[in-house]
């Protein structure tokens, strides 16, 4: 019998962050812990869209600090727990440090699927600062369920308390979330998690697929906001596990609310699966490299679709978010061949 329990972690304020270009103000934030708060989702992340330090030139520079996101969240967030992200190689003990300092209890470290072995002293370092820590394994269509449980294992010794198996890509289908979830509840004792974006429509089908496999923590933003086509809808989530018997201690009303009156009227636009986000899902890119991938469209002239197509083939991966410019400089160059 799988748990009935879910705990449900909104990462409205990080992953939601991308498809604002980072720019939420300090009353966005307020507001946006507020209302998630009254919800009572388990927790809320609270970092730019790359975690701890990712305000650069390379992801996007953000209108507010780590440390001021954290400190207006922090104000308003009494019955939720704040998590951060943080990235091996971008987020340091320092700015774990200064989380924990602002209200922070929980770390989430996030690698590559094929990369955990770099996760190892920032998994011990949150530990020994006392905090729970949940792992990602990004991109995780890009190699086998065996993988990935090999890669589940290094940070189950490292000391991991959830494993999550992510489609950053939005790219995998419910058979593929059933075998990697199932294959790291058989063999892992950590908790498993699970976080989707809907860039095939299915962030939603296929955190329920989690879910039923015995995942106990998934992911959600208000009203989808996300990277790509964004992400499972929390207050849909909420809804969903609600009809099928799970209980996950959320508000159902108050997350509807948190959407409709604080998030939809922030919105930059509709969250929807357009034609570049399909092709990110299908092509398996990176959910956060939709924007930048439009702003080198535009740049070069070149068609988005034919920059992601590129980008799947070559694998690229969270980090190498200059390949779009080089990719859509040489479309751009073969265009005028």
């Amino acid at each position: 019998m799988k748990d009935k329990k879910i705990r449900i972690v909104d990462t409205t304020m990080r992953d939601g962050s991308h498809a604002v270009r980072h720019q939420f103000s300090k009353e966005d934030i307020a507001n946006i812990s507020s209302s998630l708060d009254r919800s009572k989702v388990y927790a809320i992340e609270v970092s730019h869209g790359d975690g701890l330090a990712g305000s650069s030139i390379q992801y996007g520079y953000s209108k507010l600090s780590d440390e001021e996101r954290l400190k207006e969240a922090n104000k308003k967030i009494e019955n939720s727990k704040i998590a951060v992200l943080l990235l091996p190689g971008i987020g340091t003990k320092e700015d774990l440090l200064m989380a924990i300092n602002n209200g922070a209890k929980i770390a989430r470290i996030a690698t590559h699927v094929t990369e955990a072995d770099i996760s190892e002293q920032h998994i011990s370092m949150a530990k020994d600062m006392g905090l729970e820590v949940m792992t990602f394994l990004m991109l995780a269509h890009m190699v086998t369920p065996e993988k990935v449980l090999e890669q589940a294992k290094l940070m189950e010794s490292y000391g991991a308390d959830v494993i999550y198996v992510v489609d950053s890509a939005g790219a995998m289908v419910p058979d593929q979330v059933k075998a990697r979830v199932e294959i790291l509840k058989s063999n892992i004792g950590p908790e498993v998690g699970f976080h989707a974006h809907n860039n095939l429509g299915l962030a939603i089908g296929n955190t329920i697929a989690a879910v039923k496999e015995g995942a106990t923590v998934v992911d959600g933003t208000l009203a989808g906001l996300g990277a790509g086509a964004g992400n499972a809808q929390t207050e849909v989530l909420v809804a969903v596990l609600k009809k099928i018997g799970f209980e996950t201690g959320v508000d159902l009303y108050a997350a509807v609310d948190a959407a409709e009156q604080v998030i939809r009227p922030l919105m930059k636009r509709p969250q929807v699966i357009d034609a570049s986000s399909l092709m990110m899902g299908y092509a398996g890119v990176y959910s956060s490299f939709l924007l930048h991938t439009y702003k080198a469209a535009e740049s070069f002239e070149v068609d988005a679709r034919d920059i992601l197509i590129e980008l799947g083939k070559r694998k690229v991966v969270g980090g190498q978010e200059d390949m779009i410019v080089d990719v859509a400089c040489e479309i751009s160059k073969r265009k005028k061949a």
